[in-house]
């Protein structure tokens, strides 16, 4: 302890170039650094915000497109819809003017069917009545013993005998 310094009490050179030196730091951090660190802490927060910005925007857009395609969606189901039942009166219209052409062309074949019919029923009445006619002439001729040869008689008598021969039918048919 010889040399006169107390090492509780600080040197005041030391202190003043301390205080001189912190000064200049403190000087060239607040001229140079701090400007430049406030620059980039901008730049870094501008670069944050437009990001957040932009993921918002985006975000907006996608909820936009998802909105958009929902309405398509139902859009779309909607007028699916509509051409399934538009398929169906569709079908529906078709099936009855199937069965009305079928029904018509049944009545056509029917309506035919019975004119052919009567068509052969009369053919076959005529070709029996000249059948009838002739064997009823025949036998007129063996029971009276003489030749009905002359036509206009032997149709004189084979209509009567068959309007006798008629009347009978309706007669007994009826009872």
């Amino acid at each position: 302890m010889g040399s006169g310094h107390d090492a509780l009490t600080p040197i005041w050179q030391e202190i003043v170039l301390g205080i001189i030196a912190f000064a200049i730091v403190s000087f060239v951090l607040m001229r140079f650094v701090f400007p430049l660190m406030e620059r980039v802490f901008a730049a870094r927060q501008d670069v944050i915000e437009g990001g957040v910005k932009r993921a918002e925007a985006t975000l907006a857009e996608a909820n936009d497109l998802i909105e958009q395609y929902r309405a398509q969606l139902a859009e779309a189901h909607t007028e699916a819809a509509q051409i399934r039942d538009q398929a169906r009166a569709d079908a529906e219209a078709i099936r009855q003017d199937a069965l009305t052409t079928a029904r018509h062309q049944a009545d056509r074949i029917v309506t035919a069917g019975q004119q052919q019919l009567a068509a052969q029923r009369e053919a076959i009445v005529t070709d029996l009545r000249a059948a009838v006619g002739a064997l009823a002439v025949d036998l007129s001729g063996r029971i009276v013993g003489e030749s009905l040869a002359d036509e206009a008689r032997a149709r004189g008598t084979v209509d009567r005998f068959l309007d006798e021969l008629g009347a009978a039918g309706s007669t007994s048919g009826r009872h």
